[in-house]
Order: structure tokens, then sequence, then C-alpha cells
């Protein structure tokens, strides 16, 4: 099995073992024997073509979804609604409640029972942190992509989770809300938090990764620490996807 050779960390939730999972969406092997091993609070970076099954598999490290076959334990804990609390995800395009940017990240707070107080200071530190502290009051649907995205991540992070899993953070967004939102991961990342990753963004995946894991049809190929991802692959898929060739 992979191993990231990094590290180990005082994080409650690591290391993530994740054995044999398997699972079939829309009658394909969307996660093929997936095995990866996670036990350090670094920014863990998934890269591979489409449908290598990186969504899936952070849907399946959090809980959401349920594998036909295999494990994953955090800590030695399988995925549950009290682990989940201890957990959050960001996905691709974040739901935004209909309410003002600052009642999104108070919405979140509440539900996690966070007393009053308390979530009125948070809300003003996270607002300032993601850089919308002008558009607290602005309704968050009627927020930029870019602007939503860190609304997602603030609120996301205002819970304090020993782990945030990001689906594509950055994706159609222009280069400079691409920055805005790379800024703040990585200051959510210097506060603690195990980052874990998937982009398309080569570029991204440099700038980002600490360790990069390479997929390719449901399977962990490659787990590296990124220097030596980027500049010895030990596989050819790898080498092949670092160069911007098509995978079949």
């Amino acid at each position: 099995m992979p191993r990231d050779g990094l590290p180990g960390s005082d994080n409650p939730l690591l290391p993530l073992a994740v054995a044999g999972v398997r699972l079939r969406l829309g009658g394909t092997d969307a996660l093929d024997g997936l095995d990866l091993h996670l036990a350090a609070s670094t920014r863990s970076v998934l890269i591979g073509p489409n449908g290598a099954g990186k969504s899936v598999a952070l849907r399946v490290l959090h809980g959401l979804i349920r594998p036909d076959a295999g494990t994953v334990r955090w800590a030695g804990r399988a995925p549950d609604r009290a682990l989940r609390r201890h957990q959050a995800m960001v996905f691709q395009r974040p739901v935004m409640l209909h309410r003002s940017a600052a009642a999104n990240i108070a919405y979140a707070l509440r539900v996690h029972g966070v007393p009053w107080r308390e979530r009125r200071r948070r809300v003003a530190e996270e607002l300032d942190r993601a850089g919308l502290a002008h558009l607290a009051r602005r309704p968050a649907p009627a927020l930029s992509g870019g602007e939503q995205q860190r609304l997602a991540i603030a609120r996301a992070w205002a819970t304090r989770p020993a782990v945030l899993l990001l689906d594509e953070p950055t994706a159609n967004l222009d280069p400079a809300a691409a920055h805005a939102v790379e800024a703040l991961i990585a200051e959510i990342h210097a506060s603690g938090a195990k980052i874990v990753l998937t982009t398309h963004d080569m570029a991204q995946a440099r700038r980002l990764g600490e360790d990069v894991l390479f997929m390719h049809r449901g399977r962990l190929v490659e787990h590296t620490p990124a220097e030596t991802f980027f500049t010895a692959p030990k596989s050819e898929n790898a080498r092949a996807f670092a160069e911007g060739r098509l995978l079949l």
C-alpha cells in the first residue's frame, strides 16, 4: 500500500487508513481497490485525469457514500455522524443558504452547538480571515464565485474541524479569485487543520501540495512527497499526467 513517508501528527483523526475500497456507480468501478494511508497534517493533494475517482474518494472519506467493500478508518474509527462533526467538506459548487454571508457562518456554528456570544465572535473572525467582512450583510447567493468559495471555506473552518476536505476549490475561478482561495487554505492549514484537496490544476498542486496522491481508474497509483512526484514520478501514468499527456 502506498505510504506518504512523512512525519507523524497529533491530529486526533489521524492516521487515516483506507484498505481495499471498492465502489460501483452507474455500472462503473468508481473506486477499484483504493488503498491509502495519511499520517501527517500536511496539505495532501489528489490529482489525476477526469474519472480517476478523486471526488468520489473524498465523499467516501467523509462518510457521505458507503463503499461496496473495503474499510475507511480515521484514527481507528469508521466514518459516522459523530466523527463527521470533526471534519468538514467543501464542494466544487458549494451550496449557499439564502441569507447573508454572516448568517451562513452563524448557521453552521449554531448546528454545532456553539453558544451565541462565541458565534458572534467567530463569524466576525472568519469573515475577516476570508476578506469578506465588508460583505457580511450581502446575500450569499449574490456573491461572486470566488467570494462564495471563500465563504464556504470560512463557514467550514468556523467549526474548527481537524480535517478539511476540499473538492476542486478553485475550479472555474479567475487567477485573482483562485489566489485569494489558496491564501485562505494556506492560512487554515497553518492553524492546524489537515487539508485534503482535489485539483486538475498542476500548477496549483505544485503550490499547495506537500504530498501528492495520484489516482487513475479508481486506484491510488502513487503517493509521495510533492517534490518527489514533480521531479521523479515513479510510474509511467504519473509521468504522462505530469507532462500533460492524455491517459486512456
